[in-house]
């Protein structure tokens, strides 16, 4: 791994495999995990593009701001962009799961307009307006969502502080892949949520989130007043894929996209779960090689 500090201070571990002059793929990790959520598709993309993999703000070796207001969406997408002009990187595709999908729906968004980012590829991350309507009207999204209310309560602080992150995780989340990650890759995981410094980051993006989780007794409905968030749309080719039997994120998140992205390329991958780019690293590699030499 390489330390590659950003203009605006924040110091990450980057991994950057393939030749430098290879069209670059940005990837980044959702929670609660690193880099290597990545794993499967950085080994095999990097014979012909360079692939960049960064721990972001927050994760494992990189920089910890200790404030909420660190983790606000707009720093984490320009991180993206500062990792990129450190790295000398003018153009790239971006791709994200989960967490990292979130900050790659906004960084394809606002590269779309400088022309900077020309393809986007989301694995099993809602896009914002569909994700904050669902929370709003879809009793299975708000109760999967629920865990993001307890990470956000600051009573829970004092169990992260004595048994770090694993603590919160297991009073909060019902759902989990473990059966189906290689022992080693889940022993690494455990180790690292021993770190509480991390662990509180991890968590702060959550709590800097403006996603509005309503509790289980709120009415199902869209608040008078609301609106979705003002955002364009997608114009660059997207390929979403979407592990079809994540506990966590419906199928529902799927219903509306083609009406926001111009140019859709949606895969479903059944039988797997949430953290779909390791749980089904054939599919998920098959679906990418396809759209990038479509897309090239």
């Amino acid at each position: 791994m390489n330390r590659v500090t950003l203009a605006n201070g924040i110091a990450l571990d980057v991994v950057d495999e393939g030749p430098t002059d290879a069209p670059a793929l940005i990837f980044l990790h959702g929670f609660p995990e690193s880099h290597r959520t990545w794993r499967h598709q950085v080994a095999h993309f990097s014979d012909r593009y360079r692939c960049i993999a960064p721990d972001q703000r927050g994760y494992r070796g990189s920089s910890k701001p200790p404030e909420v207001s660190d983790y606000t969406p707009d720093k984490l997408i320009g991180d993206v962009f500062q990792l990129a002009d450190a790295l000398d990187i003018d153009t790239f595709t971006i791709l994200g799961h989960d967490w990292g999908g979130a900050i790659a729906w906004g960084t394809a968004i606002s590269g779309q307009m400088n022309g900077r980012v020309t393809r986007a590829i989301i694995a099993n991350a809602p896009h914002p307006a569909i994700f904050q309507k669902l929370l709003y009207t879809n009793p299975h999204q708000r109760e999967s969502s629920q865990y993001m209310r307890g990470f956000r309560d600051p009573k829970n602080d004092a169990l992260v502080r004595e048994f770090g992150l694993a603590g919160i995780l297991l009073q909060e989340i019902k759902w989990d892949s473990g059966d189906v990650m290689e022992p080693e890759e889940r022993a690494a995981l455990l180790q690292d949520w021993q770190d509480r410094d991390s662990a509180f980051a991890m968590l702060n993006w959550y709590r800097a989130s403006p996603i509005d989780v309503p509790p289980m007794d709120a009415p199902f409905e869209v608040p008078a007043g609301w609106t979705p968030p003002a955002l364009p749309n997608l114009s660059i080719p997207t390929l979403v894929i979407w592990g079809m039997d994540d506990l966590a994120l419906p199928p529902e998140n799927l219903e509306g996209l083609d009406a926001i992205i111009d140019h859709l390329t949606l895969v479903e991958v059944p039988g797997s779960g949430h953290f779909v780019p390791w749980e089904a690293p054939d599919a998920v590699n098959v679906a990418i090689a396809d759209f990038l030499s479509r897309t090239g």
